[in-house]
């Protein structure tokens, strides 16, 4: 049997991070999950990696519209590092710029009613998943 294998995509951001996977066959992203940037993260994403058997990760690389760095660029690259260190997995930095604003513009789309669409969480998990499609478009 063949094992099934999933991309990550991570949406990092100072008190959240928004999660997105693949389906097995890589071919399509939806959001995940969002879950606390605190000391229970690296448990969270341990198990998720392990139970998702996640065999790369797309991490969201923060740049101002002009291309120059943000204030969490730095931040953004060290997790990233941390992450390929700890967890022995392939890290791929990828562009998220416009990632929330076109997950915004999806949820809008979608019906999803304004008092759902306050949920942060939401916002987050759906820009790690334009990030992880934008990605699997790049790689067709």
């Amino acid at each position: 049997m063949i094992e099934e294998t999933r991309f990550l995509a991570i949406d990092y951001g100072k008190k959240r991070i928004g999660l997105a996977l693949t389906d097995p066959l890589k071919i399509f992203s939806y959001p995940f999950q969002t879950i606390n940037n605190d000391s229970s993260l690296m448990i969270q994403l341990k198990e998720i990696i392990a139970s998702k058997n996640i065999v790369k990760i797309i991490l969201g690389y923060p740049l101002k519209e002009s291309g120059e760095v943000t204030f969490l660029t730095k931040e953004v690259v060290d997790f990233g590092k941390m992450l390929e260190g700890k967890f022995d997995i392939e890290i791929v930095l990828w562009d998220e710029r416009y990632s929330s604003t076109i997950a915004m513009d999806n949820i809008i789309e979608s019906g999803t009613k304004k008092q759902k669409r306050r949920d942060k969480g939401l916002v987050d998990r759906n820009a790690a998943a334009v990030i992880l499609k934008e990605y699997l478009d790049s790689i067709k």
